[in-house]
Parts: structure tokens; sequence; C-alpha cells
């Protein structure tokens, strides 16, 4: 299994059908949230939203299902396993499950493509085996949420930037994921109208890896793209840097007075796939 959405995904309360269509055209991928965003007196009516965009006879979504992600609510609760009935009538088959703590919450989700959003400190300790699971395709962590668990205030500092537990957490969702060959989805930014923050934030999550960032709102997605989109130089730059490498052959060597080796060129190579080209051979 592998997750190609991105990079700018989309959250949208599954309570509010009339967002669905343009969630999903202002995103890469539309994340119909189950959880969090919908009250507990309107889950009913959430699913039920999710399951009359289907259509009379079920077999022709309003949404695209290869660009569609569902939210469920937590593994072991009422409304998770009311959640999963609902999915069985439905053509979504990638969901993201709130709060995974452990690998055995999804190995119970067998047949499904799972986004495991680690955002309580169980799931933080335990991101590695829950990335290790074959139906995992990514691993996303939460802030807000996984600072409620510490019994913390807020994830962010006065100056706006992630408290040590934050950081860490972030970092260590981000190496279990990669480290089993799975995707890493940074996580929301709650300052909506901080878009320059966002763009900081976002330049990051490219630079150490992460393949997508979360968006609460549609003016977050542009800033997000952009993030991740290479310039026209530095695609041209990574082309001529790869084409350098295939013509060394094989070992260290020298390109603009530089040194360059394997690492170097992985970050070449990652620069003209974000461009949404196919990297020239550099070895």
């Amino acid at each position: 299994m592998t997750f190609v959405m991105g990079p700018a995904l989309l959250f949208c309360p599954a309570d509010r059908p009339e967002r669905y269509l343009k969630a999903a055209e202002r995103a890469d991928a539309v994340i119909l949230d189950l959880e969090d965003a919908v009250a507990p007196a309107d889950k009913k009516r959430a699913r039920g939203a999710i399951l009359a965009q289907l259509g009379a006879k079920g077999d022709v979504p309003e949404l695209e299902p290869t660009r569609t992600i569902v939210r469920l609510n937590p593994a072991g609760t009422e409304e998770f396993e009311k959640d999963l009935h609902c999915l069985a009538h439905t053509p979504y088959r990638t969901i993201m499950l709130a709060k995974a703590e452990s690998a055995a919450q999804l190995r119970a989700l067998e047949g499904f493509s799972v986004i495991a959003l680690c955002e309580t400190a169980a799931g933080i300790i335990n991101a590695p085996s829950i990335a290790a699971e074959p139906n995992v395709v990514a691993l996303m962590w939460g802030a807000e949420d996984l600072l409620a668990s510490l019994g913390g205030t807020s994830s962010r500092n006065d100056d706006g930037g992630y408290r040590a537990v934050a950081l860490h957490s972030r970092s260590a969702v981000l190496l279990a994921a990669r480290a089993h060959g799975k995707e890493a989805v940074d996580s929301v930014y709650v300052n909506i109208p901080d878009l320059a923050g966002l763009a900081s934030e976002s330049r990051d999550a490219v630079a150490s890896g992460f393949s997508s960032k979360a968006c609460i709102h549609p003016n977050q997605v542009a800033v997000v793209r952009d993030a991740y989109a290479p310039s026209e130089s530095e695609v041209a730059e990574a082309n001529e840097l790869l084409e350098a490498a295939s013509s060394a052959g094989s070992g260290v060597f020298q390109f603009k007075g530089k040194m360059i080796d394997g690492p170097i060129l992985k970050h070449a190579e990652a620069t003209v796939r974000r461009s949404g080209a196919r990297p020239i051979s550099g070895r």
C-alpha cells in the first residue's frame, strides 16, 4: 500500500456536506472529519451525510475515493464502531485513525489504507510499531491533542515556535514513518490568519521530509502547495546535478566546486519529483 495524496490535505467537518466538493476542489485531498470537528450530538448526522452523497445506487460517489480520507473516532469507542459500519457501505478505503496508540488497533482495520494519527503520549511512544503495520500508509502527528494528553496547556511558546516536547514528538513520528518506508504528514497550523508562519513551518516540513501537511482552512492550501513546489531554478539545478552524476559514473565527484555524494543526489531527486517530473537517473 502506498499513499500518494498531497501535499495539501484539507479537513472538512463531515456534518457539513455542502462543503465536501468545495474542499475537494481546493485541496489535493479532502479529509472528512467524523471526530473532533463534529459535536457528539451531530455524529450520527455526519455519518448520514457521507452516505447520502453517494447517490441512490451508492456506486457513484460525489467525491473521488482516491482523493478522499475519512477520519474516524478513536478505536475502542462506540462512535468508532459506528464509523466502521458507515464506511462498509461506501467506496472510501483510506482512513485516518484518530488517537492511534497501538499496533493492535491497526490490525483491526484490515482492508483499509490507514493514516495513523499519533496525538497522545502512547501514540508517540508506539509510533515505530504502528508504522510497521502493513496497512499503515502514513503517520501524522497532532500537537494540541498531544499536549492535552500530557496535561499541558499549549504546544507552542510565546514566539509561536513549538515547545521542546512537541518538536520531539514531531521528529519521532517522522523518523518512525520513514524507518518503515511510510509517508509522514505534518500537523495542522491552527493560527489561520498567520499565513507567514504557516509558510515558514511548511518549508521546514518539506526540508525535514514530511510528504504533506494538513490544513484546517482553504486559505492555507495555496501556502502549503507553494512551500512544496520547487522553483524552476531549483528544478533546473537539480537536473543539472543529476546529469553531471550520470556522466561522472560511480563514487564521489565534484560539481561547481562542491563534493557530491549519494545523499545530495537523493535531495536533488526529491526536488525533481516535487515538481511533478521524473528524476534523471543519477547513477
